[in-house]
């Protein structure tokens, strides 16, 4: 089907009425709404984000945030439910809402409260706040507030953390040093503990070991010697009565005898024993035996010691002291190989406490200097000399309301009445299945007319189509509006039952932020 303008602007001038009425009736709907608005003033504050003012290669914070990360746990710090309680408590900016609910209220908060953050560069930048209200001073009042809070809270949180910083390596040293002082312990207990068995005392143990076993061969050479004497001097004895064989050394007695014994010795190498010489010989020996006996003490029976029993009382009490020594070196040898062979554990078992002791000890040298530098950090932050936030321009009383935007709501209602105006049409259009022109009549009955005749209104239905459109007209431009009014005096504001109906739909958050709620 071939497009017709002419019908079609025939038809848009036959339905011309509708759709001023529409588009007059949605501009008027927009400039009331645009008017009725109560106005908002956003106070602005710009913060200044300034890099340490001490280079990091002299002395450096502790405090490792960026920039953004502080900003952000300053920011969420800040918009805290109870936080924002509080700050429309003290300005009383929902004193004369007493129906909205806490909840209702953050939400409100949350929305009028603006940060804008952008990225720092090289640790520097400008970040922005600002707060909207119908008021111009509680505007400006609760943004230089928020200011406030911010650099407080910038603050807190960078002495807090170095702080928090200096606080732990405190501990740390101080722990360290505790564990240094039972460690230390501990090795000198196992050294008092094993002190004959130490590594570094074991060459000297070595070497009096060699020196007791040549002590112990020695002994054992003294030893044999006097057993030896001792048994020579009991053969001796044994065989000849005395103890010395040199006749110079001997009493005329034992001279006697000692000659005797010789000459009967020769008579037995001539004689028989029944000889009477060697009778005789034998004789008179044995009477000088019994007198050099009784000369010698042997058979007085009065308890004296002869010069054999002193001597071998002698040689007995030097073998007794020798044996003795012999054991004590036996026994002191025992000991030196005992310890030598436990030096060996003993070196592990001190290399490892030695070897924790020096653990502990760099450990602790490493606390000490992060103390130092934690300390210096924790001045840094005190005094302000790191990053830091600084107030460049406070927030001023507003002259002008930054919202709403009247002409861009007048012009939004008119635009909204063009295309409920084109809508409208389109579907009278759609819906209308009438024959209305002979190309119609062709594709709907498959005929070819040979002529048509237009339909001709009667005065009374012109007048009655006219009564008709005036009155819609009349009604869409005085009484709608009248109507309007009347619910927004008597019943209720509009804004108001916008806000309710948005609220039942779930759109609170995005008719709250094209038309702000009005607020003390």
């Amino acid at each position: 089907m071939n497009f017709d303008a002419r019908f079609y602007l025939a038809l848009l001038l036959r339905r011309l009425p509708w759709i001023a009425a529409i588009i007059l009736l949605c501009t008027s709907l927009g400039v009331i709404v645009a008017y009725k608005l109560p106005p908002q003033y956003r106070a602005q504050a710009r913060l200044l984000v300034e890099s340490p003012q001490i280079p990091d290669d002299l002395a450096a914070s502790t405090v490792r945030s960026t920039g953004e990360e502080i900003l952000l746990a300053v920011q969420q710090r800040l918009l805290t439910r109870q936080n924002l309680l509080d700050i429309s408590r003290n300005f009383g900016l929902h004193d004369d809402r007493p129906e909205m609910s806490p909840d209702q209220i953050v939400e409100d908060m949350h929305r009028r409260i603006v940060f804008d953050m952008p990225p720092l560069q090289g640790g520097t930048g400008v970040i922005t706040v600002s707060f909207r209200s119908p008021d111009a001073e509680s505007s400006a009042a609760v943004t230089n507030a928020l200011v406030t809070e911010i650099l407080k809270q910038n603050v807190e949180l960078r002495t807090s953390a170095s702080g928090s910083t200096l606080d732990f390596f405190k501990q740390e040293v101080d722990r360290l040093a505790q564990e240094m002082a039972a460690q230390n312990a501990r090795i000198l207990e196992f050294k008092s503990a094993n002190r004959d068995a130490l590594p570094e005392s074991l060459e000297y143990r070595r070497s009096r070991q060699a020196a007791e076993q040549e002590r112990l061969l020695q002994v054992d050479r003294e030893l044999a010697g006097l057993r030896d004497r001792r048994q020579r001097l009991t053969d001796l004895y044994d065989r000849t009565g005395r103890l010395a064989a040199s006749i110079e050394n001997l009493t005329p007695e034992q001279a006697r005898l000692e000659q005797l014994r010789q000459e009967l010795a020769s008579a037995l190498v001539l004689y028989s024993p029944e000889n009477p010489r060697v009778r005789a010989l034998r004789s008179q020996v044995q009477a000088l035996e019994r007198a050099v006996e009784e000369q010698l003490g042997t058979g007085g029976g009065n308890g004296a010691l002869t010069t054999f029993d002193l001597q071998m009382a002698d040689i007995d009490g030097q073998i007794e002291f020798l044996a003795d020594q012999k054991a004590i070196l036996q026994r002191e040898i025992e000991k030196l190989e005992e310890s030598i062979a436990a030096t060996p554990r003993n070196a592990i078992a001190l290399g490892q406490l030695e070897s924790d002791y020096e653990n502990l000890r760099v450990q602790h040298d490493q606390a000490v200097a992060s103390l130092a530098e934690a300390r210096m950090g924790d001045r840094i932050e005190v005094t302000a000399r790191g990053q830091r936030i600084s107030v460049i321009e406070p927030a001023s009383v507003p002259e002008l309301p930054s919202s709403p935007n009247r002409k861009l709501i007048s012009a939004a209602g008119l635009g909204a009445g063009v295309v409920l105006a084109a809508a409208f049409m389109f579907l009278l259009e759609v819906l209308n299945t009438a024959v209305r022109r002979p190309a119609e009549l062709v594709s709907t009955l498959g005929i070819t007319p040979f002529g048509t005749i237009p339909f001709v209104e009667t005065r009374q239905e012109i007048r009655r189509r006219h009564l008709r459109v005036s009155g819609i007209a009349a009604f869409l431009l005085i009484g709608l509006p009248a109507a309007l009014y009347a619910v927004h005096v008597a019943v209720m504001p509009l804004d108001a039952l916008a806000a309710d109906v948005a609220a039942r739909l779930g759109l609170e958050a995005e008719l709250a932020r094209f038309f702000p709620p009005r607020a003390g």
